[in-house]
């Protein structure tokens, strides 16, 4: 308030400065009269710019006294409460914030695989699932936005970062997840349980079944294996049936009788 009232002193001695001027002009004012009306005014101005500087400095002040977050998040439990002294260059925190929307998605790839990760970034951008090891539901998915610059020597991975939105809160900071990165697709991929494809002195083989219920011999071409399933690359044809469970007791010809669950299954394209 003081401020306001001073502010409004200094232009009202401004204005009977210029007045004393007009005054002084038309023989009414004496000089004496005009100085000491203007040594006034700029007294008003000088002390209204010396309340402005109290003002910013009160308001910078108050800027020492308040603590912002740098970042949006949540927050976690409470380090420091009410009457507690709080220093400059403490190692204790206040409080920890976690940034959840967006968040970020650590995990390590093999070496070996680093090439074609680059390839197909360099291609258009990949996506990257997410999901809790307990989690039913679709998975997050997010877009890889970081490979580090070096390979970890101790365990021969490089490590990768994925960007998720997370704006449903699935993913929670320090969780560990299951994460699954897609190259790319094969829509034309055929497709069989990894147990159908056996070992033989000729390389690796399946067993289809014929319309007349005997078994065939295949030599079949792996394209690749992941876990359960394996991609033929050649050697089997989209519909044809092979067996699953029993191969060592089956040559070439050996008649097949399909029973429930005999573990005979079709290729899927």
């Amino acid at each position: 308030m003081r401020a306001v009232g001073v502010d409004l002193g200094a232009t009202n001695a401004r204005a009977q400065a210029a007045r004393y001027q007009d005054l002084l002009q038309r023989g009414i004012a004496t000089h004496e009269q005009v100085d000491q009306i203007t040594a006034n005014a700029a007294a008003a101005d000088a002390t209204v710019g010396a309340d402005r500087a109290a003002i910013e400095n009160a308001q910078v002040q108050l800027q020492y006294a308040t603590i912002a977050a740098p970042i949006a998040g949540r927050t976690g439990a409470l380090m420091v409460h009410a009457g507690n002294l709080v220093r400059a260059g403490d190692t204790t925190p206040l409080v920890v914030i976690n940034q959840v929307t967006p968040i970020y998605v650590s995990f390590g790839i093999p070496e070996g695989q680093l090439p074609a990760l680059k390839r197909y970034m360099a291609a258009k951008p990949l996506e990257v699932d997410a999901r809790a090891p307990n989690e039913a539901g679709p998975p997050s998915t997010g877009r890889i936005s970081f490979v580090d610059n070096t390979v970890d020597q101790t365990t021969g991975t490089i490590k990768i970062k994925g960007t998720f939105a997370n704006q449903d809160r699935r993913l929670w900071p320090g969780q560990f997840v299951n994460v699954v990165v897609t190259l790319t697709t094969d829509p034309t991929a055929l497709v069989v349980p990894s147990s159908a494809v056996q070992n033989g002195q000729q390389g690796q083989y399946a067993f289809v079944v014929k319309p007349d219920q005997t078994a065939e011999l295949r030599t079949v071409t792996i394209a690749r294996t992941n876990g359960v399933e394996t991609v033929i690359q050649s050697g089997l044809k989209a519909g044809e049936t092979v067996v699953t469970d029993g191969q060592l007791r089956l040559v070439a010809g050996s008649k097949v009788s399909i029973k429930p669950a005999s573990g005979q299954t079709k290729v899927a394209p």
